[in-house]
């Protein structure tokens, strides 16, 4: 196996499925000693304001209404 000019190198299909490498999979890559080690990163936790809010008013309901009823007020049929 070579490094390309690009500093790219194709990891085999049997280690990535045995290691759970799908397309996209966020890697992190470390030095470790003379070793390169590669691995999946850790999943990031959802952040910003839609997240924020939702957590702010999570369980704050009175649980009154219906979904049904919610959904019905939101598309404006009564």
């Amino acid at each position: 196996m070579r490094i390309t000019s690009r500093g790219q190198v194709t990891i085999p299909l049997a280690l990535r499925q045995k290691a759970g490498l799908l397309p996209s999979t966020e890697v992190e890559i470390k030095l470790d000693c003379e070793a390169v080690r590669i691995r999946r990163a850790p999943r990031k936790t959802a952040s910003g304001r839609g997240t924020d809010l939702v957590a702010h008013m999570r369980g704050s309901g009175d649980g009154a209404m219906t979904s049904d009823e919610i959904i019905a007020i939101t598309r404006g049929a009564e």
